[in-house]
């Protein structure tokens, strides 16, 4: 049975906390935009989540003034915790959210929302990364923004290229679905929505954005990317214990699988097993250059390790096993930062090793030392993922050749 909405097409809203500097204003300009631009019908909803300054006073004064506009207040801090509370009261076909500053061009609003009035998609995101997008940001925020999204792609085996964009809408029975099983409630609640999303087959659909940068932003940039690699282990933990219902979620709304790609030759395999190898040692290098400002030589160090070691499974899964599709996706990653720290030991074990047998070895001898244990840890990488991590597996393709039959096909 269809759902009723009670007429509404398109509901907004628009998390704010302490912004009585920009809300008037943000709120009228929308409102104005969508009353001259938005064919369908829609409503505005402030979502106050825990102000302390005059929002409310405001928020409240500007749903007696404006038409379709709607105040909620919510007596709990966090972005996620506005959005559920609003989407999850929502009568509308089409549920959406706008950062309150507006950074993101209102000519995007009709694209955004257009594919999810039809039913074509599931969701649908701004993006800041597209080659069309038009951004006016600092160096330092569009760094950490394409290495967030780097690894999120890589780590969580998802196509989409920006997740923190204020600019996202999904269709109203999509978010019912989707919102129990969503556990953050501040910054990372939209990004888990999308890779839950992605992971069940659902269509994601991507518009770019002229964007420009809040330079009165209050976000801390260091304590939300250590939430959001928190948040991300979160959810790869649930999708590998089976927490969360992905098949059952792609049984209801997801959409049919691509064909897999054919595994590379064994040649194949071994150059591009050294091109990937090349590519990170250059990605740890800038990484950690990059890194060690705002976080400082440890901290650097670590999340570098950590990215080149992700993204370098990431690669050799895609790019020299030729291996797609969310199958094992975690426990080929977990095993292959085993694999890493293998031989990471060991090369840093080689040099204690030689100076336990030797202490006046000379620095040539160091070298010599240091160059045969990473040959040889080089090599015992590309063994154990092709041997082990990503060995080809009879079951694996039975189970792709059967999620690849059509409905209703039984085998027989």
């Amino acid at each position: 049975m269809t759902p009723s909405y009670g007429g509404l097409a398109l509901e907004i809203v628009v998390p704010v906390f302490n912004e009585e500097a920009v809300l008037e204003n943000s709120i009228s300009r929308l409102a104005e935009y969508l009353t001259h631009e938005m064919p369908s019908t829609w409503k505005i909803t402030i979502a106050d989540n825990a102000s302390t300054d005059r929002t409310p006073a405001i928020g409240a004064r500007l749903s007696e003034q404006l038409p379709n506009v709607e105040y909620r207040r919510l007596e709990v801090k966090g972005r996620g915790y506005a959005l559920r509370d609003a989407w999850s009261a929502s009568e509308a076909k089409v549920l959406a959210y706008l950062d309150v500053d507006l950074s993101t061009d209102l000519a995007a609003l009709p694209p955004l929302v257009a594919p999810l009035l039809s039913g074509h998609s599931d969701i649908s995101i701004g993006t800041r990364l597209g080659q069309s997008s038009r951004v006016s940001r600092g160096p330092k925020r569009e760094f950490i923004s394409r290495s967030y999204n780097f690894l999120l792609r890589r780590t969580m085996q998802v196509r989409f290229s920006d997740a923190q964009c204020g600019f996202k809408a999904i269709r109203a029975d999509v978010a019912r679905r989707l919102l129990p099983h969503v556990e953050d409630n501040c910054w990372f609640f939209d990004t888990e929505l999308l890779i839950i999303a992605e992971r069940s087959g659902l269509r994601i659909h991507e518009i770019p954005v002229d964007w420009v940068d809040d330079p009165d932003s209050r976000v801390d940039i260091k304590q939300t990317a250590m939430d959001d690699l928190r948040g991300m282990v979160r959810v790869a933990s649930s999708l590998f214990k089976g927490a969360i219902p992905v098949q059952a979620i792609y049984a209801e709304l997801g959409r049919r699988p691509m064909m897999p790609p054919g595994r590379p030759s064994f040649f194949g395999q071994v150059l591009r097993f050294g091109l990937v190898g090349v590519a990170s040692t250059l990605a740890f290098a800038v990484l950690y250059l990059v890194l060690q400002g705002p976080f400082g030589a440890q901290e650097a160090n670590f999340l570098a390790l950590l990215m080149t070691a992700v993204g370098n499974t990431a690669a050799n899964r895609r790019f020299t096993f030729g291996i797609s599709g969310p199958a094992r996706l975690f426990t080929q990653q977990l095993q292959g930062l085993i694999v890493f720290l293998v031989a990471w030991g060991i090369t840093s074990s080689s040099l204690l090793i030689l100076h336990a047998a030797n202490s006046d070895a000379l620095p040539s001898v160091e070298l010599l030392t240091l160059t045969a244990a990473n040959v040889f840890a080089t090599l015992m990488r590309f063994v154990l993922l092709r041997l082990w991590v990503f060995r080809a597996r009879r079951e694996d393709e039975r189970t792709a050749a059967i999620a690849l039959r059509p409905v209703g096909d039984s085998g027989h």
